[in-house]
């Protein structure tokens, strides 16, 4: 049985059963508590607790849905046989319209009966004495023994009893539903939440009981989540995720030197890639856009052909997710690897040379090249991200206080603005020199957190159209969203760069350097620099001329400053 039958079934069986279909909402969710939408309930969460009314929106209290769904915290673990960042999970649900017995017997029928699987186990919440008490579920325990299920396991709380993650919300016991792959594993493939409580604290403070305030609901309801590629293994008899046919199409287009923990990366992350462009998201270097963005490069680092692999994606889902772009998925994928394959081929070029990699070089590959994390630990696999993370803070702050780049002045200053308009200074001269000619030289510099002065050497005032095409080439460089790169390298290389030199400025035999927007061939900016900066231009915002005037004989000055774009 294929995916897209099994789509279908589940949605015809339970129309049959009273449900309306609800199409997936958008990846990216109105829930500011969560990035991403990771399950199937997010969107129905005010239909729990009377925010909004079921019967007015949808006409019916028991809704069916099958959800676009991703989960960041699996993303170094995507390569093994179960672990994803994308997936589409089947549920149904119910707002006061029915409860345990008919959520349970409607999910043993489905399992059982319409797809013909037999069902290893099932499990139950157990419950707890202390430090709340919430009693045992006896009740789900006698359906399933009705229904002829003989092995039914008790867990705790941490195992089977859904509660918030983030802010107050519905909570209750669940019962998990276990099937035999085709490697003779037990594999949970459906959680069913009986939503009974209301909890007004957060989960770690209801498994502490910390916070005792756990109320029943007026009206309980049910909330059903199955992976659809979980349960597509265990129908198609596969051994893992990545031999269904949801995965094996795309696997078999990639060439066969890479990995089988590559080839399963390159497919799910571009599954992921496709569905989160499709729904608005570009790349950035926070939140959902930089989520986006870690997912393509560790795609583009494995230098393959997204064209067919796309196609054949797009083409698979398109029939149930008419709103995949094929033409903008493909448009954004090659102008980020246009923005940093040469950055990260250099940076590869250098782990490949090392004989081993701590945390501390895993971030300068990092810093200096844009290599994601994921494309050193796969080479590396002890790394730990959360020392990786704890250096990308630690060096944050060192940002922060100031000790490595001193401004024109003597004032040491990296807060964010300071950081931002340092960066847009680079945008500027490039821009002048593009303009005018590489003979425009910088002779003198001061940036604060309000402003960037740059003084030039140039015989005469500009003119308001010239000082206007500055503005629009800087504020086009900005919004190319350019990558902005880092490379150490030996003084008299980044000379036959023609990278620019900090007027007045010393260096050593090697030096830090700045590429914007490309490396030694195109990029828009290249400089000696001591840092720090933002890692595109895109976190820029507008760039506005104020003054430009007369410093001495041959020497003018710009003033800018950087608008917040709403």
């Amino acid at each position: 049985m294929d995916s897209s039958k099994i789509r279908q079934r589940f949605l015809d069986f339970f129309i049959k059963h009273r449900h309306v279909a609800v199409p997936s909402s958008s990846l990216i969710p109105t829930d500011p508590s969560v990035l991403l939408t990771t399950a199937g309930m997010q969107q129905f969460k005010p239909y729990y607790t009377d925010v909004a009314n079921p019967m007015q929106d949808f006409g019916s209290k028991n809704a069916v849905s099958i959800q676009k769904s991703f989960r960041t915290s699996d993303i170094d673990e995507v390569g093994d046989d179960s672990h994803l960042t994308f997936f589409e999970m089947l549920g149904n649900f119910s707002f006061g319209g029915y409860f345990k017995e008919e959520a349970i017997k409607l999910a043993h029928e489905f399992i059982t009966q319409e797809l013909g699987l037999e069902i290893s186990f099932v499990t139950i919440f157990g419950g707890l004495e202390t430090p709340l008490t919430i009693p045992k579920d006896e009740e789900s325990k006698k359906i399933w023994q009705a229904l002829g299920i003989k092995d039914i396991r008790e867990e705790g709380m941490a195992d089977v009893f859904w509660g918030p993650t983030g802010t107050a919300g519905p909570c209750g016991p669940t019962t998990e539903i276990y099937c035999r792959n085709a490697r003779d594993q037990e594999v949970e493939i459906w959680n069913i939440v009986f939503n009974q409580f209301f909890f007004s604290g957060m989960r770690e403070e209801l498994l502490s009981g910390t916070n005792k305030k756990l109320e029943s609901l007026s009206t309980p309801g049910v909330d059903t989540g199955m992976g659809l590629e979980r349960l597509a293994m265990i129908a198609q008899k596969k051994t893992n995720l990545f031999e269904t046919d949801l995965f094996a199409p795309i696997i078999n287009l990639l060439p066969t030197r890479l990995s089988k923990s590559a080839r399963r990366i390159v497919a799910d992350h571009l599954r992921a890639i496709s569905f989160l462009i499709s729904d608005g998201v570009t790349p950035s270097n926070k939140g959902v856009g930089y989520v986006l963005r870690r997912l393509l490069r560790r795609v583009i680092v494995y230098a393959c052909d997204a064209t067919p692999l796309v196609n054949e994606i797009v083409n698979s889902y398109q029939v149930f997710y008419p709103g995949l772009n094929k033409q903008k998925i493909l448009e954004i994928y090659n102008e980020e690897k246009t923005k940093c394959s040469e950055a990260l081929n250099n940076g590869l070029r250098e782990l490949k040379k090392m004989p081993a990699v701590d945390t501390i070089t895993a971030f300068k590959l990092y810093e200096s090249y844009g290599l994601p994390f994921e494309v050193i630990k796969d080479c590396y696999p002890d790394l730990s991200r959360e020392e990786f993370e704890k250096e990308f803070t630690k060096h944050q702050e060192i940002s922060r206080v100031g000790s490595e780049r001193k401004f024109s002045g003597g004032l040491v200053d990296h807060e964010l603005l300071t950081i931002r308009l340092h960066t847009a200074h680079h945008l500027l001269l490039a821009a002048l020199q593009q303009m005018f000619g590489k003979q425009v030289k910088q002779r003198g510099s001061n940036i604060n957190q309000e402003r960037l002065r740059l003084d030039f050497s140039f015989n005469r005032q500009l003119t308001n159209e010239e000082k206007e095409k500055i503005e629009n080439l800087v504020n086009q460089k900005i919004t190319e969203n350019l990558l902005v790169t880092r490379q150490e390298m030996k003084k008299v290389e980044a000379e036959k760069l023609g990278a620019e030199m900090e007027f007045g400025q010393k260096y050593g035999e090697t030096v830090s350097v700045y590429f914007i927007g490309g490396g030694a061939d195109d990029a828009f900016s290249i400089e000696f620099c001591g840092g720090p900066h933002v890692v595109s231009t895109s976190e820029l915002g507008k760039f506005k001329i104020t003054k430009e005037e007369a410093v001495s004989q041959g020497v003018r000055r710009i003033k800018a400053v950087l608008k917040t774009v709403h």
